[in-house]
């Protein structure tokens, strides 16, 4: 029991031996707690732990402010700094400065940064307010700065890939355009300049004015208002206004305009929508995308990337380079497309609303989809008022209606494909039936009969039915048949299927065909089918193939193969045949394309008109079409369709516009 006070007396000077060292400061773990504070970017918190010298240097605005512009300006995502503490912290009893390794990750505008680093703490302060402080430099942000210099960054704009023709013509090039702008100083009488150039741009005094008044805008500033293409007959005019002067700038230009806009688009601003879409691939509110047709189904191949170099200037000039990521050039995309036949079938439609497809039937090589009436891709770029883009919505011709990826009913044109079904399935060619008067009808039809186009006073067989377009013939061909092997036939040359092309295209469709009526019609392309134009084209070259469906193909590759997308849906004797007939659809004084034949050229071809009407007793309209085809050097295949023929000439209307085009790419 004497022994207890002296025991107890020992313990406590342990446990106050024990807690003097406990609360004896480290710099490891100051340095440990800094660099929590830098990892959550506490730019105030951490100043708090800088030493005397270090804040001589600069207050903590500046110190703050100095952390946030660099790492704002470099674009810094992912900042990890570590600090590892030793399992067992050394005595720094008697030493007043101690160095500590660290090492610092992040992400920015040029790549990824990692450095390893060195920091310096120094003891300052005595007795209990003693404790370690950060001899801090600007090398802490970057081991290469100094004082005294700058963190600069230099960006490299992603360049687009451009798209060009077979014969590299310019489809979407990254050309130059007129930028013209207003420098405030030098306009003299405002509002009369501002009222000319309003009137000249075709934009409200009250836009202009809006680009005036932007916060940034300084008098001895170019005020960007409108871009023009760089022929633009008003640059003149413009630049001869006060304060008005005209720049270049690079931009999206697509040289064949409306011709090729369906089947190129154009590019315009990343919206909100579009950034939630591409989340995670590395797009920003500044980037341009692809927000129609090829340009925005090519996106990914033709993006391309951005560059970046974060530097610092040394005195002497000379740079040292943190991160640099090199810029990388989108794809250059050749297509097969002749852009000159494009732009000269669309010439030829004047505005019609329609639709037109030309391939070579060997290859299968795409060079023209053309939908009329279109619009001027340009002006998207170029900017559009929101009078502009409504007026374009609501035009009643529809000029936005991508017309070549749908499907409309291909009239007589699908009696090429009747024959074909019938004579695989043995029909006798030459076997004639007898039709009598212009219209027929089943025995068990109440209400429905068939008009023939025209009466020829002769028994008819399968040649004489496609040269004088007999509707009656290939109605009474499908009933034979009947709905199974007609369905089958067809889906041999790929309806209800996927065509094989690098542009979505509506597939064809056979519709309901359950009614014999229905089936009747279908026979000769009015009931529910329907088919788009490339796909009409792509199923005639089974004629020039030996019964073999080549698949359409619109993008070069370096070896371009023809492709075979459906194989034998007729014999090869049987394709011959057909070729054969579908000639005299031109060269037969009464066939329905005979004017083609004053070309004197080796023309194959059939015509169609579809009539198109909401209900059966309605009055509708009618959709002309035209197939042709070259059998001599079988270089040129087009399907042509054009709307609201009725009372125009039929199809006799698409006849006399497709005619020019063949004289021209056939001889």
């Amino acid at each position: 029991m004497k022994k207890r006070p002296f025991i107890t007396s020992m313990i406590l000077t342990s446990l106050l031996l024990l807690t003097g060292c406990t609360d004896e400061p480290k710099p490891e773990d100051r340095f440990a707690d800094y660099t929590k504070l830098w990892n959550k970017q506490n730019f105030e918190g951490m100043y708090d732990y800088l030493s005397a010298d270090a804040k001589k240097e600069m207050s903590e605005e500046q110190f703050s402010e100095r952390y946030e512009k660099i790492y704002k300006g470099i674009e810094m995502e992912d900042l990890k700094v570590e600090y590892k503490l030793p399992e067992e912290l050394p005595k720094h009893k008697d030493e007043e400065k101690v160095e500590v390794t660290y090492s610092v990750s992040m992400e920015t505008v040029a790549g990824p940064v990692e450095f390893k680093n060195e920091a310096t703490l120094v003891k300052e302060g005595k007795d209990e307010k003693e404790n370690w402080y950060i001899q801090w430099g600007p090398n802490y942000i970057f081991p290469e700065l100094e004082e005294g210099e700058k963190v600069s960054v230099e960006t490299y704009p992603a360049v687009r890939g451009e798209i060009v023709d077979r014969y590299e013509h310019g489809l979407a090039i990254n050309g130059t355009v007129a930028q013209v702008g207003i420098v405030p100083e030098k306009m003299g009488e405002e509002s009369a300049a501002i009222s000319q150039v309003a009137k000249l741009l075709n934009m409200s005094v009250e836009e202009i004015e809006a680009e005036l008044n932007q916060s940034w805008v300084q008098p001895s500033y170019f005020v960007p208002i409108k871009k023009l293409p760089q022929n633009d007959a008003k640059i003149a005019k413009l630049i001869s206004i006060p304060g008005v002067s005209v720049t270049e700038v690079t931009e999206r230009v697509y040289p064949y305009g409306a011709a090729t806009a369906h089947l190129i688009g154009y590019v315009g601003e990343a919206s909100a929508e579009d950034l939630e879409k591409l989340k995670g691939k590395g797009y920003t509110a500044n980037d341009v995308i692809g927000k129609r047709g090829l340009e925005q189904l090519l996106e990914e191949r033709l993006r391309g990337e951005a560059g970046a170099k974060i530097y610092i200037k040394a005195d002497n000039g000379t740079e040292k380079v943190i991160a640099e990521r090199k810029g990388k050039e989108g794809e250059f995309i050749a297509l097969t497309i002749d852009a000159e036949l494009q732009q000269d079938i669309y010439k030829q439609y004047n505005n019609e609303a329609g639709t037109a497809a030309a391939i070579n039937p060997k290859t299968g090589e795409t060079l023209a989809l053309v939908s009329s009436p279109s619009f001027d891709p340009n002006q998207y770029v170029l900017g559009m008022s929101s009078a502009q883009q409504k007026a374009l919505e609501e035009n009643k011709d529809k000029p936005l209606l991508n017309r070549f990826s749908s499907t409309y009913a291909p009239g007589s044109t699908i009696k090429a494909l009747t024959a074909s079904v019938a004579l695989k399935n043995g029909v006798d060619p030459n076997k004639a039936l007898s039709i009598q008067g212009l219209t027929w009808k089943k025995s068990n039809w109440k209400d429905h009969s068939i008009t023939r186009v025209a009466n020829p006073g002769i028994p008819i067989d399968m040649k004489n039915a496609l040269i004088y377009s007999d509707n009656i013939y290939f109605a009474r061909q499908a009933l034979d048949l009947g709905k199974d092997k007609f369905t089958s036939g067809l889906k041999d040359f790929g309806f209800e299927d996927t065509l094989p092309l690098e542009y979505p295209i509506k597939a064809s469709s056979i519709g309901d065909i359950s009614s014999e009526g229905r089936l009747a019609d279908s026979g000769y392309g009015q009931g529910q089918v329907q088919m788009s134009a490339i796909h009409l084209a792509a199923t005639y070259t089974a004629f020039l193939n030996e019964g073999n469906v080549i698949a359409p193909t619109l993008i070069q590759k370096d070896k371009m193969e023809p492709t075979i997308w459906k194989k034998n849906v007729i014999t090869a004797k049987q394709a011959n045949q057909l070729t054969g007939m579908l000639k005299q659809v031109v060269t037969h004084p009464k066939g329905s394309a005979h004017s083609l034949n004053d070309l004197k050229l080796d023309i194959a071809g059939k015509t169609g008109t579809a009539e198109i009407k909401a209900s059966k007793n309605s009055t509708g309209t009618e959709n002309g079409w035209l197939v042709a085809m070259d059998t001599k050097s079988s270089s040129l295949l087009m399907a042509w369709m054009i709307e609201d023929v009725k009372g125009r000439g039929g199809s006799h209307f698409v006849v006399d516009r497709m005619e020019p085009v063949l004289k021209k790419y056939i001889q």
